[in-house]
């Protein structure tokens, strides 16, 4: 018997490990999948005590109508784009600048600066201070604080996502753009960007899922000043228009996650691609 035959796996164990693994993923994702929608196509007679039962009648359709007009979807999918979109850009900008920096020169001032960088993803924020202080700036319930506030909670992610991968950039490109006259705003933007762009990508839909699905903070920033699509579905649901209207609440919910569910399906490959990178490099 060869050495391959015998490290190789048992037959039963190479056909129960996928099999094991597809089941696994079918109960943890597939079910409570499959459990919000077919509450959402239900009446709400059948949806007031959700369970896995077919629709006696399917009218997702028709909820879904009735969750955009009832619900005041389309403020609130506004009013979502309209903090998510600066502050996304805005830490991405200043997160992968930092991190060039960061990635490219050491001591151990620096080291401090970059361990005080990510610090913001394990500690999490004081929210009465950021209150209190977004009070004394004037911003508290605006779209500019809460765009700040979600700026600062988010830079560490970028900061550290983008550092490690710096880091596996051969400087030699940097060297021969200053050497051709490049500034360092040149170098960035035309060398290191462009190939930033497949983990900063990552980051953006991380950062995405994270901003469009907030309802803590943005409750005590700016609740009953701008709506979010979450917050308006926590005040409309408190308010007695969805009160045990789980049909309704679903057909929310699935909405809700439409625009970052087609942005990853698009997106995969980069996403992908930007995980698994500074591995490979």
């Amino acid at each position: 018997m060869t050495t391959t035959a015998l490290n190789r796996p048992p037959l039963v164990r190479r056909i129960l490990q996928p099999v094991g693994a597809v089941v696994a993923a079918v109960v943890l994702l597939g079910l409570p999948f499959y459990l919000v929608v077919v509450t959402a196509s239900k009446n709400q007679e059948e949806a007031f005590s959700p369970d896995l039962s077919l629709p006696g009648q399917f009218q997702l359709f028709e909820n879904f109508g009735t969750v955009f007009t009832d619900g005041r979807m389309l403020p609130a999918f506004l009013g979502s784009l309209l903090v998510m979109v600066p502050a996304v850009l805005g830490v991405l900008i200043l997160g992968s600048m930092a991190a060039w920096i960061l990635g490219r020169r050491g001591g151990k001032g620096l080291a401090v600066l970059y361990a005080l960088a990510i610090s913001g993803i394990i500690l999490p924020p004081a929210v009465v201070t950021v209150v209190l202080l977004l009070r004394q700036l004037g911003l508290a319930g605006t779209a500019v604080g809460m765009i700040g506030v979600y700026m600062g909670m988010y830079l560490s992610t970028v900061i550290f996502f983008v550092t490690g991968f710096v880091r596996t950039i051969p400087p030699e490109l940097e060297e021969a753009a200053r050497v051709d006259g490049a500034s360092p705003v040149r170098v960035f933007v035309k060398i290191i960007l462009p190939l930033l762009m497949p983990v900063l990508a990552t980051a953006t839909i991380l950062i995405c899922l994270y901003i469009w699905n907030d309802v803590f903070y943005a409750l005590f920033v700016v609740g009953g000043r701008l709506d979010t699509l979450p917050l308006n579905l926590f005040q409309v649901a408190s308010a007695g228009l969805y009160l045990q209207n789980w049909h309704l609440i679903f057909a929310y919910i699935i909405l809700m996650s439409l625009p970052l569910l087609i942005t990853f399906i698009v997106a995969q490959r980069k996403i992908i691609s930007g995980i698994t990178s500074g591995a490979v490099k």
